[in-house]
């Protein structure tokens, strides 16, 4: 590959009705402190889990995703009884487990002591040298550390019990944060008991419920140049456009019943980079105020100018620049989503000429 440095980074502007979308050990939607304000807050860690579940439950024909599991005897012992189904499940479990033990996995019972993030072709591996009776402990540790799934290529793996399986993940995102300041409010809710006398007053169940709403400023970045590394090119150039979408659409999970909150982004900003990546948060460092137009417009504003000042005086602008939605023409056309994603990949395949960094 040419290029030494390539970044995708994706910046997000998406309004949040009243949810709970990712909540602290009280219950409490998650919040930080910047620019001394209060924040509505969603984790790093969620947003990432929702990307993974959206690859596996809406884009398996795309993407191949991989498995965190403590029971990846079980996985391996799947793969083997394919190859050889004349083994009962004790030798089937025996063998999977020294096959995992060769490759360096710290093993508890009949599972792994630790979660481990494993692909499919990863586990195959493993069972097929298994099935070949292998005894080479460097053939089971070269199974395990080659043909990563897309989704430990961009979130990365560890494995305390042997460093040299690590990835090194080749995506960072960061938590989201309201662009302005947010209160927590509570919902007083009750339940009724169907099933009460008519004479019987009050409710069944009494309840609160904390929530707030907010417009959240979303920012991930993707090292191409990493992905490549674990990928290949061409793979890496199809995985940015599956991450794009997967990271604009998504969605956590918390407390979708109760709230039903579940909407697309106000605007999106996505650029190629050729020096490093750019967080574009502190345009949001001074909490955007309350006015007729609401949070939204006042947000990309507010993300405009300060991407144009970074641009002037820290950084030089991108080397491409995508953008979706109304409200960023200052800073790249619009174009409907698909149509976006289609642009990035071609122009990331443009970027990678070759197969190898």
């Amino acid at each position: 590959m040419d290029t030494k440095r390539l970044y995708v980074d994706f910046h997000v502007l998406q309004t949040v009705p009243p949810s709970c979308v990712n909540r602290d050990d009280t219950g409490s939607p998650k919040t930080a402190v910047y620019g001394g304000a209060t924040r509505a807050r969603v984790s790093s860690q969620a947003w990432k889990h929702a990307i993974r579940k959206m690859f596996a439950e809406e884009m398996a024909d795309m993407v191949e995703t991989g498995k965190r599991t403590l029971k990846a005897t079980d996985l391996v012992a799947g793969e083997l009884a394919a190859l050889a189904p004349e083994l009962d499940d004790a030798r089937l479990k025996k063998d999977a487990k020294k096959a995992l033990e060769n490759a360096g996995i710290k093993l508890k019972d009949d599972n792994n002591a630790a979660l481990l993030f494993l692909s499919t072709a990863q586990a195959r591996a493993l069972a097929r040298l298994a099935a070949e009776d292998c005894e080479e402990k460097d053939d089971y540790k070269k199974a395990l550390k080659e043909n990563p799934s897309v989704d430990m290529a961009l979130f990365g793996r560890m494995v305390a019990s042997d460093p040299s399986l690590n990835y090194d993940a080749a995506a960072q995102v960061a938590h989201s944060i309201s662009t302005h300041a947010v209160q927590n409010e509570f919902d007083y809710f009750t339940a009724v008991d169907d099933c009460a006398p008519e004479d019987s007053a009050g409710a069944g169940h009494l309840g609160t419920v904390e929530y707030n709403s907010s417009t959240l400023y979303r920012y991930a970045t993707v090292n191409m140049v990493e992905l490549v590394h674990l990928l290949g090119a061409e793979k890496a150039a199809q995985a940015i456009r599956v991450f794009g979408e997967a990271f604009i659409r998504s969605m956590p999970t918390g407390k979708q019943n109760s709230f039903a909150n579940r909407t697309l982004p106000d605007a999106v900003y996505v650029t190629l980079r050729e020096d490093q990546p750019v967080n574009l948060c502190g345009a949001f460092e001074k909490p955007v105020r309350k006015s007729p137009e609401g949070y939204a417009e006042p947000s990309k504003a507010a993300l405009k100018q300060y991407a144009q000042q970074v641009y002037a005086c820290y950084a030089d602008a991108p080397a491409q620049s995508f953008a979706v939605g109304i409200g960023l023409d200052e800073l790249a056309p619009a174009m409907p989503l698909n149509q976006m994603l289609t642009a990035l990949e071609r122009a990331v395949k443009e970027k990678l000429p070759g197969n190898e960094v």
